[in-house]
């Protein structure tokens, strides 16, 4: 009698209900609300598409709308894999770095450093040598601001974990003395960032019907590669790997997975440090996108970070990819319909989006 009792207890442990028996006469106890799977709504997935529809007629000529469209999604994936970083730090270790924009400076410094020194390489007109010089260019740059990310979070952000405002305050203040170790190092003056021979130009659509005349640029074709690249490889890894578990699972419960011997303090410095590798990335795409760098513009580029994770609900990667696409969208064709009203866009952008879901997209926590 004793083991079929207990028996009893173990399975309805085992199976999340309550052990305590009921008092007699109690009502049955409700079933518990099944929660809602917000990451699995569809509805977002339509802005995108439902934002080009509507600009089409509004732009009037499929082929510039066409050039249009390809610009935006260009500059959104560009503006994903910058905020990708800062998506991670914040949805996987709520830590508000506001100092965001010293790697993504940095990063772009550090490419006009490296094609420098590959001169012969950029300049040459063979597509395989450019690629080659960008990649190393990438890579350094992604080495460089992964290591300062990892000496910021050891002397800056870590004594400041859990207190949103002094992370604030301090992040900041770390953006700013960065700014100025870069002047120091380049000079504050602005130096330019040429794209390599065969990334220069445009491809033209011609004997396409009505889209003949559109244009798209090469360089934009390859950004679109990487970000697609990096989002692939960030929802693998976070969906896949062992590593993508154990760090949503210490975002859940950290004492549960460090009783289970596993130190969630290194992989959250991890995280910290891939963060600031794509931050380095995204300065070296967002830098061959401008064709030039100065000390200031990771600060410039932080509102269209934060407009981006704060549209695509704090800490969602597909979320922030969503919001990315719909800021460069928007900014597109803002900048053609009403260049006056193009700076406004992406706040009126946000403030729909928030009106409609005030939480973002697709939130990962109630924060």
């Amino acid at each position: 009698m004793n083991d079929r009792c207990s028996s009893s207890v173990l399975s309805a442990g085992a199976a999340g209900a309550p052990v305590a028996p009921a008092p007699a006469g109690a009502p049955p106890a409700a079933a518990p609300a099944a929660p809602v799977r917000r990451d699995r709504d569809a509805a977002p997935l339509l802005l995108v598409p439902a934002l080009a529809l509507l600009a089409l007629p509004l732009v009037g000529s499929p082929a510039t709308w066409l050039t249009l469209t390809a610009a935006g999604l260009a500059m959104g994936l560009i503006v994903f894999v910058i905020a990708s970083g800062l998506t991670l730090v914040f949805g996987l270790m709520d830590v508000l770095n506001f100092g965001h924009g010293v790697f993504i400076a940095l990063g772009a410094f550090v490419a006009t450093s490296v094609l420098g020194l590959m001169g012969d390489w950029t300049g040459a007109a063979d597509l395989g040598r450019n690629l080659a010089a960008v990649f190393c260019a990438m890579l350094v740059a992604m080495a460089v601001a992964g290591a300062v990310g990892l000496a910021f979070e050891r002397f800056i952000v870590r004594p400041v974990y859990g207190q949103h405002l002094k992370q604030i305050l301090i992040t900041m203040g770390g953006m700013i003395i960065g700014e100025e170790l870069i002047k120091v190092v380049w000079g504050p003056q602005q130096i330019p960032l040429p794209l390599p021979g065969a990334l220069r130009g445009s491809l033209s659509l011609d004997g396409f019907g009505p889209l003949s005349g559109a244009s798209v640029e090469k360089y934009r074709l390859a950004a679109v590669a990487v970000g697609l690249l990096v989002f692939a490889l960030l929802a693998w890894t976070l969906a896949r790997t062992k590593v993508g578990l154990l760090i949503r699972a210490g975002v859940q419960d950290r004492e549960m997975v460090e009783a289970l011997g596993y130190r969630i303090r290194r992989l959250f410095v991890g995280v910290f440090v891939a963060g600031s590798a794509l931050a380095g990335l995204g300065g070296v795409m967002w830098g061959l996108y401008q064709q030039s760098v100065v000390p200031q513009m990771g600060a410039q580029v932080n509102v269209l970070i934060f407009i981006v994770i704060i549209i695509g609900g704090l800490g969602s990667t597909g979320g922030a990819l969503i919001g990315a696409l719909l800021v460069g969208l928007t900014a597109n064709y803002a900048g053609f319909l009403a260049p006056k009203a193009a700076l406004f866009s992406n706040i009126a952008l946000m403030a729909a989006v928030l009106l409609w879901r005030p939480q973002g997209l697709y939130p990962v926590a109630q924060r």
